[in-house]
């Protein structure tokens, strides 16, 4: 529970209307602002690279067809017609001279089926282990963009707080500033301390302009993600429920990576397809056994004959190979070695895995403790401004005591922002390090935004870039 001298200060920052050519707060906007599952949803309909992902999972079980169709029968239907011209000229104890011209026509068919062929069967077999693996490389790139999404969401939010932070604290200084000038024409100070108030009022002023363009290019980021430009989004609560990640065990954690992080589920994947490349090699050492049929249809004009030759042929057909030039030795060794990497590969996924989640998991749990902290270093720095302004109207205090103390309160408020959106984005991550980062969970988080909302204004050329957005339609498929 936030303290209540936050809360009030909250409400004094947290919500004021910000330039219009950037962005404003719209509480009764006319359009309903989009929350954090609407937005997620565009993205896994629109995103540019989950779109290529699943091209490519669709390419690969394409793959398993091709690899399939080796093992069928194969037909195959061939046939010319030719016209020929033939001169003929002998001398000996005679001379004849004769010229032949005729037409030939011949067709061929020919049908074969593959009855044993080790080499065709193990790619069938490693096929469908790319099958697989891709699918796991296709539930990572799903978790990528939903913690992409939720990333940026709150990056906007956090640029938004920040932003109205900076705001204020640059009015307040220059509050300040004004005073400390009226004060310093009837002689109640010297002019040092009015070039006090105006350094600190210019540095006010650069942060704020570096919180507006933050915030512009956060909302850039946003549109990037999902290939849409959204009015204005729904604001964070006030009161989140900011616990502890559960399971409270770490190594709970960890064995729910284990089991479920598509990342390393692809890598465990890609020793399997590895281990086929080797048994396809192997297979290069042995027999191909096939059955097969064929007939064949002659027919010409030639000498003024009439009629046609025919003939079919079925049978069986093996092939040994007995010496390949040392090809298929090498081919074993080079997929061993290709064996052997994706089993390095996959203990680096694995033990990186294993690092994020332990990391993730001590920075979710920090922030914890950094939100309450944060929160009382506002309710601090607020009594220390109160006290300061105090002295200073006394004379205790000087002018940059008092500017200093507004500098500590603005950047307490704006660090307990960040603080906030440090635990929901960690929190989330850590989820999708452990492999249970879904739409549920961000239907979850989604739950936790308010009805306040910020609102965008685009750029005047914003229009332009929507060429830049688009794509163009996709190819169309050809059976």
């Amino acid at each position: 529970m936030r303290p209540r001298s936050l809360r009030c200060t909250g409400t004094r920052f947290a919500r004021r209307a910000l330039l219009p050519a950037l962005v404003a707060a719209a509480v009764a906007a006319p359009v309903q602002a989009a929350d954090l599952l609407t937005i997620a949803r565009d993205a896994m309909q629109n995103n540019a690279e989950l779109a290529s992902a699943r091209s490519q999972t669709n390419s690969v079980e394409a793959g398993r067809d091709v690899q399939q169709g080796d093992l069928l029968p194969q037909v195959d239907v061939s046939g010319n017609v030719s016209h020929n011209r033939q001169y003929e000229s002998q001398t000996g104890g005679f001379q004849s001279v004769g010229d032949d011209n005729y037409t030939g026509a011949s067709l061929t068919l020919e049908a074969t089926q593959a009855l044993f062929d080790a080499r065709n069967a193990r790619e069938v077999e490693q096929a469908e282990r790319e099958i697989d693996q891709q699918l796991y490389r296709l539930a990572a790139t799903e978790q990528q963009v939903l913690i992409d999404v939720s990333s940026a969401y709150f990056e906007i939010l956090r640029a938004f707080e920040v932003l109205e932070a900076r705001r204020a604290q640059e009015r307040a200084i220059g509050r300040q500033l004004e005073q400390a000038r009226e004060q310093f024409e009837v002689g109640l100070i010297a002019i040092t301390e009015v070039e006090e108030a105006q350094a600190a009022f210019d540095q006010a002023r650069a942060e704020r302009i570096t919180a507006q363009s933050n915030l512009q290019v956060n909302f850039e980021a946003l549109e990037r993600l999902t290939g849409q430009r959204y009015a204005s989004i729904d604001s964070l609560g006030d009161e989140i429920p900011i616990a502890p990640p559960t399971p409270s065990d770490r190594d709970q954690w960890v064995a729910l990576a284990m089991e479920n992080n598509p990342q390393v589920l692809a890598s465990q994947a890609g020793v399997e397809v590895s281990r086929s490349g080797v048994d396809i090699a192997r297979a290069g050492r042995l027999p191909t056994l096939n059955a097969f049929a064929n007939y064949n249809y002659a027919d010409d004009d030639r000498d003024a004959i009439e009629g046609h030759t025919s003939a079919s042929q079925v049978g069986l057909g093996v092939s040994v190979p007995l010496y390949t030039g040392g090809r298929t030795s090498a081919s074993i060794r080079q997929n061993t070695y290709l064996l052997e990497a994706s089993q390095y590969d996959f203990e680096s996924q694995r033990r990186d895995t294993v690092q994020q989640v332990r990391s993730f998991y001590t920075q979710v749990s920090n922030d914890v403790s950094t939100v309450e902290a944060r929160a009382q270093a506002i309710v601090s720095n607020q009594s220390a401004l109160d006290a300061t302004r105090a002295g200073y109207e006394v004379g205790t205090r000087n002018i940059v005591d008092v500017l200093n103390a507004e500098q500590n309160l603005y950047n307490a408020v704006a660090e307990h922002a960040s603080a906030r959106y440090d635990y929901v984005i960690n929190l989330l991550t850590l989820r999708q390090q452990s492999g249970t980062l879904d739409v549920p969970a961000v239907e979850e988080v989604n739950a936790w935004l308010d009805g306040g909302s910020v609102s965008f204004t685009l750029p005047e050329n914003a229009e332009s870039r929507d060429a830049v957005m688009n794509i163009g339609a996709p190819p169309r498929l050809e059976e």
